[in-house]
């Protein structure tokens, strides 16, 4: 006899609720759609963030690489959560003090680490409102706070 599903001119409320209550089943539908990866980006949506240099690491290269990359761990201003930003350009650590206010940008792999530098997800762009490249290059001067 019948397919199991209403049918006829009212039936369209009940399939379209129905309809609405069975696409959470999908995968990839909650996964798009339940807001979840904005809870767990730091960034929170957003493609850059300000923070505060909390302290200045160096992270050991992952095998077979033997090296200690510059790090720095920054408390973002936004939301207090605390990253790991790698500090690009050979010497630039030295632009960078604690308590800096730095600007962080994404590594290039939306949200994965880059390399063999292990857990680490961001990259130093600004510190103290000047570009890194900036100083790096003796364009531009750090402010004297």
């Amino acid at each position: 006899m019948g397919s199991g599903k209403p049918r006829g001119l009212r039936a369209a409320r009940k399939l379209r609720l129905h309809r609405k209550e069975q696409k959470w089943a999908d995968k990839q539908y909650k996964r798009a759609h339940l807001g979840t990866w904005l809870k767990a980006n730091p960034f929170a949506g957003s493609s850059h963030a300000k923070g505060i240099v909390v302290e200045k690491i160096g992270i050991e290269a992952k095998q077979p690489n033997s090296a200690i990359r510059k790090c720095v761990r920054v408390e973002l201003i936004k939301n207090g959560k605390k990253v790991s930003a790698f500090v690009p350009m050979d010497g630039c650590m030295n632009f960078v003090e604690e308590n800096d206010e730095v600007l962080v940008a994404g590594f290039g792999r939306k949200g994965h680490s880059v390399g063999d530098i292990p857990g680490v997800r961001f990259k130093v762009v600004k510190v103290a409102g000047v570009g890194l490249w900036a100083l790096f290059r003796e364009k531009k001067e750090k402010p004297r706070s």
